[in-house]
């Protein structure tokens, strides 16, 4: 616990008189806001790429760019920049990423091409690599132990969900409006300035970095841990089956003309509604099941839905597809929690930069691999086959963890 007079050895700021609740309250809701407006702009994709294929004359594949090069960028900033959390401290790589994400937001206002903008996606995805990869850290930081790191993540996930409801209802209020889809950018840059003085001005909680983990060679020994490396295939399974949704369930919707045409209409604001409700009842749910068993049970049905919607055509995918926000809502917080918490607080930054780093690669190739299939077939459902084999692997790994609990005498010792 910390001290009601505390100074943190790393960003050098002192919390003259605020107790160790206060702090926790603190970082909880500064991580919370950042998830929020970062997400607005990365999970809006799905609503931009149509109208840049319009805008632009872009094939599937090169409109996908708005996605997977943010998202290369992210899983980099991640592999290689994850370690400065450990090393230089929690606030300054928090600090920094949020002023390069403000400033990259600010300069959409100054172009109009399409390489133009996916330059300043790719550095907006460098800075959330930084700021999200120390912000995770921070997270572990504050937990007592894995139970309390997953509800926590949990939470800013949800928050993360609710950035992703916001972001492509604000796009497609603009659209409607006759207003850019890049003034987006120019609010969350507002938001994010916001955020740098909250981040500059708030007090940290005390953190020791150990000397012995902040080499590169250090954070590359993690690839050959099997829990760093099995959490983070996990994750990039699910991350998978999850892009394929927010990327390109619009497009694959846009020429639906069935009778559930409003529900169409609204299929992407619905996956995301229904991702933040469930990860809002996280901590409900987790409290009552091993997390494990819900991790196999909901990643099944997970397939279900791909696999009905494929077999059922867009009537059934209509329905289907955003339902399965509602079994998707925890399986990224928690198995990202789980494995963080599998190692000592000083590879914390580490740790939640490679499995960053498996995400963004992840929601970067899976997508694009879809446009592949989709331009080759000349349909998008093509690509859709693809995102169901990955959610059939997700959901045999799952099982197999529930069955063998490979990684339970890990937190346990960590605990």
């Amino acid at each position: 616990m910390l001290n009601s007079n505390t100074n943190d050895p790393v960003s050098g700021s002192v919390a003259v008189g605020v107790s160790s609740h206060t702090i926790q309250r603190q970082v909880r809701w500064m991580t919370y806001l950042m998830f929020f407006v970062f997400a607005m702009t990365t999970d809006a994709v799905g609503v931009i790429i149509p109208e840049v294929m319009k805008e632009y004359q872009l094939s599937m594949f090169q409109a996908s760019a708005f996605h997977y090069v943010p998202m290369v960028a992210i899983g980099l900033a991640g592999l290689l920049l994850g370690r400065l959390a450990d090393k230089l401290g929690r606030k300054k790589l928090i600090i920094a990423g949020l002023c390069l994400y403000s400033a990259s937001c600010y300069a959409f206002i100054a172009g109009d091409s399409a390489l133009f903008f996916i330059l300043l996606m790719g550095l907006c995805g460098l800075a959330i690599g930084i700021f999200k990869t120390a912000a995770l850290a921070l997270i572990g930081d504050i937990s007592n132990d894995n139970l309390s790191h997953t509800r926590t993540m949990n939470k800013v996930e949800g928050f993360f969900a609710l950035g992703a409801i916001a972001g492509p209802a604000l796009v497609t209020l603009m659209i409607a409006a006759s207003i850019h889809w890049k003034q987006l950018y120019l609010l969350a840059g507002l938001l994010c300035t916001v955020l740098v003085i909250i981040a500059a001005r708030m007090p940290y909680p005390p953190y020791q970095a150990s000397a012995e983990q902040v080499s590169l060679r250090e954070s590359m020994k993690l690839l050959k841990d099997r829990y760093a490396m099995g959490f983070s295939l996990a994750i990039a399974l699910y991350v998978s089956c999850e892009v394929a949704i927010f990327v390109w369930l619009p497009t694959l919707l846009a020429d639906y003309d069935g009778r559930w045409g409003l529900l169409a209409l609204h299929s992407i604001t619905i996956f995301f509604i229904l991702r933040a409700l469930g990860r809002f009842l996280a901590s409900a749910i987790l409290h009552r099941f091993c997390w494990s068993s819900v991790m196999a049970v909901f990643t099944v049905l997970i397939f279900f839905c791909f696999a009905l919607s494929m077999l059922g055509g867009r009537e059934v995918a209509v329905w289907l597809m955003p339902l399965s926000g509602l079994f998707m809502s925890m399986i990224y917080p928690t198995l990202n929690s789980k494995g963080i918490s599998c190692f000592p607080r000083q590879q914390h930054g580490a740790v939640a930069g490679l499995i960053l780093a498996f995400t963004a690669l992840a929601a970067a190739v899976a997508p694009a691999l879809m446009a592949l299939l989709g331009d080759f077939a000349n349909d998008v459902v093509a690509g859709f086959y693809l995102a169901t084999l990955f959610a059939a692997l997700l959901a045999a790994l799952m099982v197999y963890n529930w069955l063998a609990q490979p990684a339970r005498q890990r937190l346990e010792q960590m605990s």
